[in-house]
């Protein structure tokens, strides 16, 4: 579990989180979401530590990060997975060796076994065959299962994951939310993801922080999002003509329904 209590941040004067409370459940999908500019990736970079607030704390199982010693930091490290927005893979480097890339940084398992692990994570993300191709010979939806696989290789206890569907297909972007999501259960990490995808957040919703101008506007999750009260939520989410039309619908169903 990542706790974030009464986190605040300025730059230049400005403020850009204001008091933000939120907690990230152990196992669960936690979804950042707001619009461009809203400072959801100003809170992510302090949940990781990139970035320090003026004000507030960030714990982690506990753990203050701001108390956290230079050896304190650096296992820390070691327990968190990263997903960037564009994967970020070495183009000089295969598969193999982009999932091998942190074992071989910061892993004390033998050569042999850290071909084993690598392995069994390719395995683990559908990427069977493809350990000699090179990033520019696969497909924009492979090289983020190649990174979810590098983010993956440590056993992370905690993983980061910054627009994990940007400059994917819909079709593509349901199997890497349905991946993040069997992979949180499976070995019970805490999952961060910062989206604006709404497709994600209906679908793998499980723990949702809405912010809105620095501010945590609302929590919830994919089954109560379309119930909030909240008028920047809901101008957030029926900002499409798609999901204006499923409000409709559910105010239809819940009116023939007597609610």
């Amino acid at each position: 579990m990542i706790e974030a209590k009464n986190v605040s941040k300025w730059f230049d004067g400005v403020q850009i989180l204001h008091d933000i409370n939120a907690t990230f459940e152990t196992g669960k999908t936690n979804l950042i979401i707001g619009q461009s500019g809203s400072g959801k990736t100003v809170l992510m970079k302090c949940l990781i530590g990139l970035m320090r607030p003026e004000q507030g704390e960030i714990l982690y199982d506990g753990r203050r990060l701001r108390d956290m010693d230079t050896e304190q930091q650096k296992l820390l490290h070691t327990e968190i997975g990263m997903l960037f927005q564009g994967s970020a893979l070495f183009d000089n480097l295969t598969v193999l060796g982009n999932v091998m890339f942190p074992l071989k940084m910061f892993s004390p398992l033998r050569h042999k076994e850290q071909l084993e692990r690598a392995h069994f994570c390719i395995e683990r993300v559908g990427l069977v065959g493809a350990d000699a191709k090179y990033p520019s010979e696969i497909s924009g939806g492979m090289q983020k299962r190649v990174a979810i696989a590098r983010a993956i290789a440590l056993n992370p206890r905690y993983l980061f994951c910054d627009e994990p569907n940007s400059g994917l297909d819909p079709k593509t972007s349901i199997l890497i939310d349905e991946l993040l999501s069997d992979i949180t259960h499976e070995y019970g990490i805490t999952t961060v993801i910062n989206t604006h995808d709404m497709n994600s957040v209906l679908g793998i919703g499980e723990n949702i922080i809405f912010i809105n101008r620095g501010h945590c506007d609302w929590t919830g999750n994919d089954r109560t999002i379309f119930r909030s009260t909240s008028q920047s939520l809901n101008d957030f989410v029926f900002a499409s003509k798609l999901f204006q039309e499923v409000k409709l619908y559910l105010e239809r169903d819940a009116e023939a329904r007597g609610e």
